[in-house]
Order: structure tokens, then sequence, then C-alpha cells
């Protein structure tokens, strides 16, 4: 596939480029959901944003849609047209709305997008059998998707969702390990984790438009490592607007995670910076007994010294240095100009999200 040769290229804003994607991959969504059985379609629409309980319509959409741009885009950067990574982008979206199904129930998040969960909703087994259909549907569409690389998408979406559930599996398995001592949870274990939980979504999405376009096995991985350490940056900024965000924009109540004892970024960069901080904070979380049960003055006392032992900075820095590495994987392969130009440009959305 012959690329177009490398001009001057002034791309569109990140808002721009994730309206026009999202206005090529949504309607195919939409489409694809109205296959399912009408209780897990209606279930569905609401976890998107575009009905009320009930199925009642209303004003909205499926998010901002980074990992559909990212299909979208990196098919483009390919060399082929957008439209041709649609079913990579369906299917990588109905694989996270699952998984933000399933993880709530797990993680006992009553909220998402300022509105009630889908399990508080409409109950637990209808929110489990809503995520199982999206799931279902996902491989569906990648199995029927037009072309001769179906089946390698396929392969590619299995393998990444399996880096998925090892990343949701260490997540969980660390909430009841302590915050100091042998036992607890390092900076390089939770990075690992978060490149499995959050990157390995997000370079599924970038490989499957990639694949879908045809590209050489070198492109699809240089898309799929800059998708990866786009996660991780997502990853670390999402930990931060979780102890300092606003919840009219995160949709989630601040401070949740360390309410429950959640090991994240912030917080085990600050335990770890060796600052008089950073020993008040491991003794107030140690003191915590049992783990999420600190009243809200505690909660409150520990989200001041992370910050005060510099985890906010840690973690925002490390989201930095992702993208350098996201846009070092980018520019090792030749790409298309103006698609990769998009590219560059959407990454800093990641940081953002901090407003």
């Amino acid at each position: 596939m012959t690329l177009p040769a490398s001009t001057t290229v002034s791309p569109r804003s990140p808002a721009d480029t994730l309206a026009r994607c999202r206005a090529l991959v949504e309607p195919a969504l939409r489409e694809r959901i109205t296959r399912l059985h009408p209780w897990p379609a209606e279930m569905a629409g609401y976890a998107f944003g575009w009905c009320d309980i009930g199925g009642a319509p209303r004003t909205g959409t499926s998010g901002k849609g980074l990992r559909q741009a990212l299909a979208v885009l990196c098919a483009e950067a390919a060399g082929a047209p957008g439209g041709i990574a649609v079913d990579g982008a369906v299917a990588v979206e109905l694989v996270h709305t699952f998984s933000l199904l399933h993880d709530d129930i797990m993680d006992g998040d009553e909220t998402r997008r300022e509105r009630p969960a889908v399990w508080k909703a409409y109950g637990t087994g209808p929110a489990v059998l809503a995520g199982d259909a999206l799931f279902a549907l996902a491989f569906e569409v990648l199995a029927t998707a037009p072309g001769p690389h179906g089946a390698a998408a396929v392969r590619r979406l299995s393998r990444d969702l399996r880096d998925v559930v090892d990343g949701q599996s260490e997540d969980l398995a660390s909430e009841s390990r302590p915050w100091t001592g042998p036992e607890a949870v390092d900076v390089h274990a939770y990075l690992r984790m978060a490149e499995h939980k959050t990157g390995a979504l997000l370079g599924c999405a970038a490989a499957l438009g990639a694949l879908l376009a045809g590209a050489p096995e070198g492109t699809v991985h240089a898309l799929s490592t800059a998708g990866r350490e786009l996660g991780v940056a997502f990853q670390a900024v999402d930990d931060v607007l979780g102890l300092w965000g606003d919840p009219a924009v995160t949709g989630k109540p601040v401070h949740g995670d360390l309410r429950r004892g959640k090991k994240t970024l912030p917080v085990l960069a600050a335990l770890t910076a060796g600052t008089p901080a950073s020993a008040r904070l491991a003794e107030l979380l140690t003191a915590v007994r049992p783990p999420g049960a600190a009243g809200d003055a505690v909660i409150r006392r520990a989200a001041g010294l992370v910050a005060e032992a510099g985890g906010r900075e840690s973690a925002l820095a490390e989201a930095r240095r992702r993208l350098d590495l996201a846009r070092e994987a980018l520019h090792s392969v030749p790409l298309a100009p103006g698609p990769l130009a998009e590219l560059l440009t959407l990454l800093p959305f990641v940081t953002g999200r901090l407003g």
C-alpha cells in the first residue's frame, strides 16, 4: 500500500477529529445494537446515553469516542479509507461498554456519567446479561466484517481481551493487599496493570484499524504500541481525576477509589516518595480497619497528603512520559501525513481532560 508523499498538514482540532470519527462510526454502532433482544438493547442504549430507563430517547452520544477515533485514524494512517475500520471501531466500543457494565458491578460504583449505573438502574443480573450481549455482538461484528482480514481482527480482539481480563484481575486483587511492606503493590506493578486494563483496549482499537486496512505487521505493532502507551497515560490522568476531579465532569464521586482502598498511581507514588508526608500517609491508610472504612475527614486528609507528597505531579509526569512514548511509536513507521497529524494532535486530549 503506497502512502501519500509527505506534505505540510494543518490537522483538525481534537474536538473536530473526534466528531468526524463519531459521525462515521455511531450510525453503525446504533444499527448493531438494534439487532439485540429489546431488553439488552435498551440497557445498552442507556449505557451509551441514547435513552432513559424505559427506553425513552434522549439527546446524547456514546461518549467522546477516543477508541473509535483511534481505529478510524489508524486505518487512514495506513493508507485506507476510514470507513474500512468501522467494524473494528464498533467492536471495540461494544467491548469497552461491556467492560464498564461489569466493572461497575465489581467495583460497586453506583453512578456512571452522572446517572445511575446500569446495574443500579436495571438490576445486577440484567446488567450482567447486557454486558454479555455486547461482548458476543462485538465478536459477531468482526467475524462478519467484509474483506480478507476479519479472522485476523477476531484473533487480535481475543488476544487483547485476555490482557484486559488480566489487568482487571490484578486491579481487584490489589484492593486486599497492604499499602506498605513486602506485599504492597509497587508503582511498576501498577503500571503493568494499567497497560493491560486500560492500554490493551486502546491498543486494540489502533491495531484493528491498521489490520482491517491491510497494514504490514510492523505498522500494526507500532500503532498498537502507541495506543497502549496512550492508555496508560489515560489511566494516570483518570487516577488524578478520581482524587481531585469535578464529579460534574467525571460523572463519578470524588475520592471513590481512595475510599474503597483501590491502589491508584498518585497514592502509590506518594507512598514511595520518601517524604514526611509519605510517612504520614502510610500511617493514616494503614490505620484504617477494615479497608474502605475511613470517614470523609480521613479521606480528605489522605488526599491532601497524597498531593503534599507529590503523588499528583508524579502521576501527571508519568502521563506525559507515556504520551512521548506514543509519539515515538507513531514516528517509527511510515504513515499518511494527514491522519498522523490528527493522531498527534489527539494525544494531548488525554491530559487536557484535567481542564
